[in-house]
């Protein structure tokens, strides 16, 4: 689809939601896209990919609420974890502006403050360990920040290229896993044909479509990628042998198995009650992306306590996504679903 286009069409879908912080991925043309936005009243920053690659990921936010008080980025390729990268990002809420659902006093003398994260984590599904090195190194990272600017709230966003209830999913939702109950292709369940297990059919939605609803996806018959229930998987189940190289990148040393994060995390679409037309059995938006023969969800928002999700965008239903046979579509100029989430402050 001509770039042109699709962009118009970005924009379009941008300013219906008028989000006062965005957080892109993939993007391969910030000079155009920040021109644009600019006008709109944002300011952003930038980090590409390492390795060649043309495209990265972006913030922006609107400089007449927020003010940028720091910023960090990680190359993930100095931690031999491949070439991709993610973002940190310190902002302040003007004092002059209000937030809604903000139960504190205006006029507070505690400052607003926030870390917003963004992250395209690594896609190859039998690289578990590096996706969960990824995911760590930017966890430890905005766990920093926010204790350097007196233990702040933390935002996450970005594309996880992992399924809702996967084991990096748990990893963030719960703060620890042991690697050792899972094999490593497995861990952000996009499992290869030689790994499949017995699936569990989730949801409500049906019809005669070649579709078929799996925990976190919707997988086409011919696809070479699924998404397995990890729901009946329990501790000490199975053991699976992991390599010290391996534990390394997952864990940080090779001699523990088990990965930890010290964020309490929450996804703030399973914290939002929606629609049974679009949401899991666990409240995750059954679809965030479709492309290939793949429909699913990679993309999450995550957040940490000191902030209340008020509502959600919702996504769209999948008999809608599937007229559109892939994205991008003539109305939605991105290959992902637009997640939003509006936040307050708690007292």
């Amino acid at each position: 689809m001509d770039w042109s286009y699709r962009k118009k069409r970005i924009l379009l879908e941008l300013g219906l939601w008028s989000a006062d912080v965005i957080c892109l991925q993939e993007v391969d043309r910030f000079d155009e896209l920040q021109s644009d936005l600019v006008q709109q009243g944002y300011e952003g920053v930038y980090k590409g990919r390492t390795g060649g690659s043309n495209d990265g990921c972006a913030i922006f936010w609107r400089n007449k609420k927020f003010s940028l008080l720091q910023e960090e980025s990680i190359e993930f390729q100095d931690l031999d974890l491949r070439h991709n990268i993610a973002q940190l990002c310190v902002l302040q809420i003007k004092q002059e502006q209000g937030t809604v659902g903000d139960k504190r006093p205006k006029g507070t003398t505690k400052e607003k403050l926030v870390v917003i994260c963004n992250i395209h984590v690594l896609f190859n599904p039998n690289r578990g360990d590096i996706k969960l090195g990824q995911v760590r190194h930017l966890l430890e990272k905005a766990h920093a920040l926010s204790l350097e600017w007196g233990g702040i709230p933390v935002i996450l966003a970005g594309d996880f290229n992992s399924v809702p209830h996967s084991p990096l999913y748990r990893f963030l939702k719960d703060g620890m896993l042991d690697v050792r109950n899972y094999d490593r292709r497995a861990i952000s369940g996009q499992v290869e044909r030689s790994l499949r297990v017995k699936q569990t059919r989730v949801g409500r939605w049906s019809s005669t479509s070649q579709f078929q609803i799996q925990n976190g996806g919707i997988i086409h018959e011919e696809t070479s990628v699924i998404s397995q229930d990890f729901s009946q998987i329990t501790e000490g189940s199975c053991t699976f042998e992991w390599t010290s190289e391996e534990l390394v990148k997952a864990t940080g040393a090779a001699s523990t198995a088990i990965i930890k994060h010290n964020l309490n995390l929450q996804s703030a679409y399973s914290s939002v009650q929606g629609s049974e037309e679009t949401r899991d059995s666990n409240n995750e938006p059954l679809v965030t992306t479709y492309h290939g023969n793949f429909m699913g969800t990679v993309d999450y928002i995550w957040f940490t306590e000191d902030l209340i999700p008020l509502r959600v965008l919702e996504v769209l239903p999948i008999p809608v996504l599937q007229k559109t046979r892939g994205l991008p579509s003539k109305k939605w100029g991105s290959d992902h679903l637009a997640l939003a989430c509006e936040f307050g402050f708690s007292i």
